[in-house]
């Protein structure tokens, strides 16, 4: 699979709210049609739908023409590890110089974000004909870089210096004529004028381009590949699929870097308001819903950790993956993943039969891992769940490696499961057809 129109879809996507408007285009351009949380869903056999919330979590769905027994979804996410600008981010120092205030949105390596070219994206609320509107903001130039001190007045620094983001992390964005500027890039990116902004959501996000490398060119590196690559490998194999049987759902959640609790996060109701929608929508009672729910499987799509080539003792002697090896099952036993013998087993056979290589990773037993949306979904929709990933080397860097060989791998598995009809029998028993 050409990696090209994958780096084009970071290119689009500098938020979460840039990310939800890709997606958006894309399944408009499909034909999907856009719901409205705020209205009656009306919904026809083998129609294509979806809805937004907050402008930055997308939840799409395909009909079967006739009758379904469940839904098969796949779920990632639309966010990265970025510096969030605070309310009132102009900061002049010293006289000479304007920079920003900044803070940590979720757990990025912070070194990595000095002295790289950075720009301004997010959205601004906009007074406009008498209502507030949201406008996206992408500044679209290297407009801020955050400096390294010189090792002569840090000589700490290849030492385990600890970087405070408060004093080391804050971007210069302009000399001292520059106060206001901000807010006038902002309003010109709205086609405003800057008394016209009542708020924004901005972030600082790398520039660079995606860059493929490798004596064969095996592997490639961008900025958000977590979880990018997972939300653009399951809106290609959800686009590619027809259902049959059941109902096929692409949820692309915000928030996951931060623990998911926002109303349009994993741990909102988004996912299961919208499969009981779709239930009554089509003429389900609440029997038949729950029915449907309780006979459902997801997927949760987030990116897992392959084998650092520098420091290979970190990671589990047998449980462990490596770039450009297949689609990676991840398991924990204390369900910071999702994945048990009946999840993991049905997703393994999928690919099986679809000729995807897998791998399982599993952290040593001696250090923490991460975790992610599939366990926090599962309290508000409790499915047969299975957490996957594809393998990338410094997650939460702002530049990540990944393996190109794994894109097509995982829009493969992915198109597999969402045309594999998976009949539950009784419970513990479940076909695949």
């Amino acid at each position: 699979m050409d990696i090209q129109p994958f780096f084009d879809f970071v290119r689009e996507s500098p938020s979460a709210f840039h990310a939800s408007d890709a997606l958006c285009r894309r399944l408009e351009a499909a034909g999907f049609l856009p719901l409205s949380e705020r209205e009656p869903f009306a919904l026809v056999p083998g129609g294509r739908y979806y809805v937004t919330r907050n402008r930055s979590s997308v939840l799409a769905f395909a009909l079967p023409q006739g009758g379904f027994s469940h839904f098969q979804i796949v779920a990632s996410h639309s966010d990265s590890p970025v510096f969030k600008l605070k309310t009132n981010p102009e900061e002049a120092v010293c006289a000479q110089y304007l920079r920003l205030n900044v803070e940590r949105y979720g757990g990025m390596i912070m070194s990595t974000w000095l002295d790289r070219p950075l720009s301004i994206a997010g959205r601004a609320l906009v007074r406009e004909g008498g209502a507030l509107t949201t406008k996206l903001v992408d500044f679209g130039r290297d407009a801020a870089l955050i400096p390294n001190m010189p090792i002569h007045f840090n000589r700490e620094v290849n030492d385990g210096y600890k970087f405070n983001p408060q004093v080391d992390l804050l971007p210069l964005y302009g000399g001292a004529q520059a106060k206001g500027a901000l807010l006038e890039e902002i309003a010109r990116c709205c086609g405003t004028q800057s008394e016209n902004i009542a708020a924004f959501d901005l972030f600082l996000y790398n520039r660079e381009r995606g860059s493929v490398f490798g004596t064969q060119g095996e592997f490639f590196a961008c900025p958000r590949i977590d979880d990018l690559e997972c939300a653009f490998a399951s809106l290609e194999a959800f686009l590619s699929s027809k259902p049959e049987g059941h109902v096929n759902v692409l949820a692309v959640f915000d928030n996951e870097e931060v623990g998911s609790g926002t109303k349009q996060g994993a741990d909102s109701s988004l996912l299961s308001d919208a499969l009981f929608r779709i239930c009554g929508a089509m003429g389900l009672g609440d029997e038949a819903a729950r029915a449907a729910i309780a006979a459902s499987f997801m997927v949760s799509a987030d990116n897992a950790h392959a084998v650092h080539p520098n420091h290979p003792e970190k990671y589990d002697a047998d449980d462990r993956a490596y770039l450009n090896g297949g689609v990676v099952i991840k398991h924990n036993a204390n369900q910071k993943y999702t994945t048990d013998a009946v999840s993991g087993a049905i997703f393994a056979e999928i690919c099986r039969r679809a000729g995807v290589p897998v791998q399982h990773f599993s952290n040593r037993s001696d250090i923490l891992g991460g975790s992610t949306l599939g366990n926090i979904a599962n309290t508000h929709v409790s499915i047969n769940t299975v957490d996957i990933g594809l393998a990338q080397l410094a997650m939460h860097s702002c530049y990540e490696t990944a393996g190109t060989q794994d894109l097509t791998f995982m829009v493969r598995s992915l198109a597999a499961f969402y045309g594999t009809q998976i009949e539950t029998r009784a419970d513990g028993e479940y076909a695949l057809r």
